[in-house]
């Protein structure tokens, strides 16, 4: 008798963990299914890589924090963490936190997009869903209200972050000395974000703080290291494999991609490189069925290391200002010669998806483990097939090598860029560690 009591006793507990597992995981799906939303839309409005990390991060960090206030997410708040950070008080009111987090990222998010509105309803469907799942319809005004109350401070801070001022700078001016970058065909575009290194960072001391060594130094005579890296990049993209194609696709990212047809030009639209992360890392959070405070940690920590990614990365860019591969070989090599890839808008050293890449790749590996194996198919909606990773290093290192395949980047900017972002990555660790991970 008294064993079938223990028995009983075990089965009751275990459906009840269970049952509390299942709905943690439904939490986490309204988190991941806002986050799809929000890709979704910074694809369909085509924001530049740099200017898209910013629009993941406030967002994340506007639910994360909304978890945190109420009291759902043990981790510590980024309050003392990040450069004049609000102090959010704890929610004292009753509310429903996964239906106040999700309004917090609606109103965080909206504010940064051209289709405000077609987000904006996604989300609200979102939460009407949720709040019937949940039957929590008697909090939904004091929710509604608390992820109000945390989204406005998110975006006071958010006003404070040098964005506007760099929308007030005069235009790039085209430097006229040899080796410097040149807008590229088709669209010819003007460079992208040129005062980005003005955005305040996160972790970083500085936009320069982990600037990479020197580019190689321009040169045209055959047999000079510069003439020898374009010709890698010639000879390499001459004769590609059908599996460095698929590569080179998997990872092109490129928002700006134009397609021409006769006398129309229009935008093929693309995830961007930070995108892809993101939605790496909400991959791996399924995967692990992660409760929501848990699955909104690793996005507000990519979202981080993302954003002083990009910071760091275009600080070098605009530095340098080097010539990008089309620009080089058509000049000195062959003139007819075109990449695999739509050469972006900006200059080339060093490659942002490397350093981009190495930041997420450091901070999911931290989150997760080295050996962390997984499917890519994050551009399965795009018509591309899925990638299998052993790590997070691993992708980012494809990732990296994808842009000599494309034909965009000397190896120089693949190699460096990987390590710079590397040390970014290891930045947020080291910044946010303590509390975070």
């Amino acid at each position: 008798m008294r064993i079938s009591i223990i028995i009983l006793s075990f089965l009751i507990c275990t459906g009840l963990a269970g049952h509390a597992q299942n709905k943690s995981n439904t939490d986490a799906a309204a988190l991941h299914k806002a986050q799809d939303y929000l890709t979704e839309i910074i694809v369909h409005d085509i924001f530049s890589p740099p200017v898209a990390s910013r629009i993941y991060l406030y967002p994340h960090l506007a639910a994360y924090e909304t978890l945190v206030a109420a009291g759902v997410n043990k981790s510590a708040s980024f309050y003392g963490r990040l450069p004049a950070f609000p102090a959010i008080p704890k929610i004292k009111e009753s509310i429903d936190p996964v239906i106040a987090s999700l309004e917090a990222f609606r109103i965080t998010g909206r504010q940064f997009l051209f289709s405000e509105e077609r987000f904006s309803d996604s989300m609200q469907v979102l939460i009407q869903a949720q709040l019937k799942a949940r039957k929590a319809e008697k909090l939904l005004n004091a929710s509604l209200q608390a992820g109000k109350q945390v989204a406005d401070s998110i975006l006071q801070w958010a006003s404070k972050d040098r964005y506007k001022e760099t929308r007030a700078i005069r235009r790039y001016q085209l430097k006229k000395t040899p080796g410097s970058w040149l807008p590229t065909p088709p669209g010819y575009i003007a460079a992208i974000e040129p005062h980005w290194k003005q955005i305040r960072c996160l972790t970083l001391d500085s936009a320069a703080v982990f600037r990479p060594k020197a580019a190689t130094e321009f040169a045209v005579e055959p047999g000079t290291l510069f003439h020898k890296e374009a010709l890698e990049v010639y000879t390499v993209c001459t004769s590609l494999t059908d599996e460095q194609k698929a590569i080179a696709a998997f990872w092109d990212c490129n928002p700006f991609h134009i397609t021409m047809q006769g006398h129309l030009n229009f935008a093929t639209k693309k995830i961007s490189p930070g995108g892809h992360w993101m939605q790496i890392a909400g991959l791996v959070s399924r995967m692990k069925s992660e409760s929501i405070s848990q699955a909104s940690k690793a996005y507000a920590l990519t979202a981080i290391a993302i954003f002083d990614a990009f910071i760091s990365c275009w600080e070098e860019k605009y530095n340098s200002q080097l010539i990008r591969p089309e620009s080089y070989i058509n000049s000195h090599i062959d003139e007819s010669w075109r990449p695999l890839l739509q050469t972006p808008p900006f200059p080339e050293y060093p490659s942002g998806h490397s350093v981009v890449s190495g930041a997420a790749a450091t901070v999911l590996t931290k989150l997760y483990g080295d050996n962390f194996a997984f499917v890519d198919d994050t551009e399965r909606p795009y018509g591309l097939p899925d990638r299998s990773f052993s790590s997070f290093h691993k992708a980012s290192e494809e990732a990296a090598i994808s842009r000599l395949y494309g034909g965009i980047h000397y190896r120089p900017a693949i190699v460096n860029g990987l390590e710079q972002g590397r040390k970014v990555g290891d930045q947020v660790v080291k910044k946010l560690g303590p509390f975070g991970f």
